[in-house]
């Protein structure tokens, strides 16, 4: 996809979209599109009100505009969803060809927010399931390689515009590869595929990859990962990618984030009821967020250190799968009861914490998993948990949050829930065995592995990784956490330097 900008306020294009907010800015601009398009303000003044995901086609001078509504907040994610919604219903219409016009918008600075976002949408919307059938449709016409889309806005916001519209479109195609490596069934995404993408986008996008595999695995002694693979006929990896600027500087924030792994997950012994079993294939959602974070800085270039681990297994039965009672090993030298194998997770994750820990110290440290049953229990569908021991972290990640829509929703980590992880037998339990609390005994456990890092956070995503759509009859991934990082990190990111505050 290619842009082009215009600063002409026609519409040139066969198909034109004009997004509105519901806000009092409404008449006046339906007033401006009433001039361009030559058509009679009363004639769609009553017809459309720009409420969210209100679409209404006009037809002038032999081309068809689509007035697109964003309601009265117009957030970023809501113009992301409101263009991706136009997009999806629209595609095998669209032709290759599209403008979008924001001429009707008061000049502000959020003008390249506003192009970041549609241009992201539009770009999603294009988005197809049926990756492994036998017949593909041919991609629609705004989704193959010679479309563009033709931009309208001051000639002063060109250039932001410009450099906006890329990242909107750079961010799609992150999130793109991520829900197809989600949605992917477990027999084609192994351990070792999980790697081998890796290896594929540090090589393409300039960020250092190193993977273990099971000898050295067991080497260096990654006993909790190696554990939970124990009943799987696919050998683990251990997925270590780092992303620095080509000019380094001690002064970059430095950045860990661990993702879990499990490209399938049977519970174990401790087996899962087969209602759902067959979405236990998303259970790699956190490892998705860490690579497609990693891929995102290093395309944008951002000043700072990012570490990104990713431990991969499945969780499998065999005769050789761990057992409820055993108690094992783990890299940071503690030792871990295991009451309950769907728990396995949180102890990939500790192996995975710990060895950020040990060899990069990262100044600031952030888990993503899809954990817990539980958090989906309180939260449902429309937001992450967050635990978090950093006050400021916390509102850092819950400022990017509102923005992005990505949302959290903080739970405690107080000391009274110790004993949910204390055990009789090892340094520590892995579940507390009661049918209470489950998301919070979890980040309890990890935060038993931080060493007391005085700014960590660990994000249950279990509930928004995967969820209903409008690209699929059954739930599909979403791509959730890739956005929320990145703006997070581009917000903690040093200014260049001819744009610093004395």
């Amino acid at each position: 996809m290619t842009f082009e900008f215009t600063a002409t306020p026609n519409l040139s294009q066969k198909v034109s979209i004009i997004p509105i907010a519901a806000n009092d800015q409404l008449e006046a601009e339906l007033k401006k599109i009433a001039e361009i398009t030559g058509l009679s303000l009363e004639s769609f003044q009553q017809d459309f009100k720009a409420d969210y995901c209100e679409i209404l086609p006009l037809y002038t001078k032999g081309q068809k505009v689509f007035l697109l509504g964003l309601g009265r907040k117009d957030r970023t994610v809501d113009i992301v969803r409101a263009f991706r919604t136009l997009a999806h219903r629209q595609k095998e219409k669209l032709p290759a060809n599209v403008g979008i016009s924001f001429f009707h918008v008061p000049d502000t600075p959020a003008l390249p927010v506003w192009v970041e976002a549609a241009v992201n949408g539009c770009y999603l919307g294009g988005y197809q399931m049926g990756r492994y059938k036998s017949e593909r449709k041919n991609k629609p016409a705004l989704w193959s390689e010679n479309a563009g889309l033709t931009l309208q806005v001051a000639e002063d916001q060109k250039a932001a515009c410009r450099k906006a519209a890329e990242k909107g479109l750079q961010m799609a195609k992150t999130q793109w590869d991520m829900m197809d490596l989600v949605n992917a069934p477990s027999n084609k995404k192994i351990p070792a595929d999980l790697a081998n993408w890796a290896m594929r986008s540090g090589d393409k996008n300039g960020f250092r990859v190193d993977i273990m595999d099971m000898g050295r695995i067991r080497n260096i002694g990654l006993h909790a990962l190696l554990a939970v693979n124990q009943g799987s006929a696919n050998p683990p990896m251990f997925i270590v990618m780092e992303y620095k600027p080509e000019e380094e500087s001690e002064s970059l924030p430095r950045i860990g984030l661990v993702g879990k792994g499990v490209t399938f997950d049977t519970g174990g012994l401790s087996i899962k009821p087969s209602t759902n079993l067959h979405y236990m294939k998303s259970d790699m959602g956190g490892a998705a967020a860490v690579f497609g974070t990693m891929e995102m800085a290093a395309k944008l270039k951002l000043p700072i250190h990012l570490i990104g681990v990713v431990p991969a297994t499945d969780n499998s039965v065999d005769a050789k799968s761990v057992k409820p009672s055993d108690v094992i090993d783990s890299y940071s030298g503690k030792t871990i009861e295991i009451i309950d194998t769907d728990a396995e997770g949180r102890l990939i994750l500790a192996d995975g914490i710990a060895y950020i820990l040990r060899h990069y110290q990262p100044e600031v440290l952030i888990d993503l998993a899809t954990l817990t049953g539980s958090t989906v229990r309180t939260l449902g569908y429309h937001a992450a948990a967050i635990f978090t021991n950093n006050d400021q972290l916390y509102q850092q990640l819950n400022t990017v949050a509102e923005t992005t829509g990505e949302m959290v929703w903080r739970l405690p980590l107080w000391d009274a829930y110790n004993d949910d992880i204390k055990s009789d037998v090892a340094d520590v339990r892995n579940f507390s065995g009661k049918p209470v609390a489950g998301a919070i005994g979890a980040a309890k456990f990890l935060e038993f592995f931080t060493e007391n890092h005085p700014a960590w956070a660990h994000l249950d995503i279990a509930g928004v990784a995967f969820g209903d759509s409008e690209f699929s009859m059954q739930k599909s991934a979403t791509a959730y956490g890739i956005r929320l990082l990145i703006e997070y990190l581009t917000k903690i990111s040093p200014a260049p330097a001819d744009t610093e505050q004395a």
